[in-house]
């Protein structure tokens, strides 16, 4: 999102992916709901840092939000992101956190991806391994 000057933002938010789009929660107060409002081109970037595979890989993809506050969507997307996230910690958790989501200041955010920008750094660890070891690049 970007403010009233033009000047990007970020913010680190739970998603999930469902139906080719990223889906998120704010509180409607935070100031990135009405820069959404506004001008709904957004950047995600999304990154491995707490997964199986490791940290040092993202992946960015520039997209179209649109905010979202109808009872329908919330009712569904409060209990998936709240599968997505506590699952793992048993139903009464779960069901825990998707009530506390339910507040009357909260929307969805829906995001439409576009461009998908990938990044490896294991990758760049090897390729710059090869390089060294073959003399095309010098470290002092």
């Amino acid at each position: 999102w970007t403010t009233k000057d033009g000047s990007p933002m970020a913010s680190i938010l739970s998603y999930f992916y469902a139906d080719g789009k990223f889906w998120m929660t704010s509180a409607a107060h935070r100031k990135r709901v009405p820069a959404i409002r506004r001008d709904p081109r957004v950047a995600l970037v999304i990154t491995s840092t707490g997964m199986e595979m490791g940290g040092s890989r993202t992946v960015t993809y520039k997209g179209t939000a649109r905010v979202l506050d109808d009872l329908e969507t919330k009712k569904w997307f409060y209990r998936a992101l709240a599968e997505r996230l506590y699952e793992k910690f048993g139903e009464n958790r779960v069901k825990e956190f998707a009530m506390m989501l339910d507040s009357p200041d909260r929307i969805v955010i829906e995001v439409t991806p576009g461009l998908r920008v990938g990044y490896d750094g294991t990758k760049m660890g090897a390729a710059t391994t090869k390089s060294r070891e073959a003399g095309i690049l010098k470290v002092d």
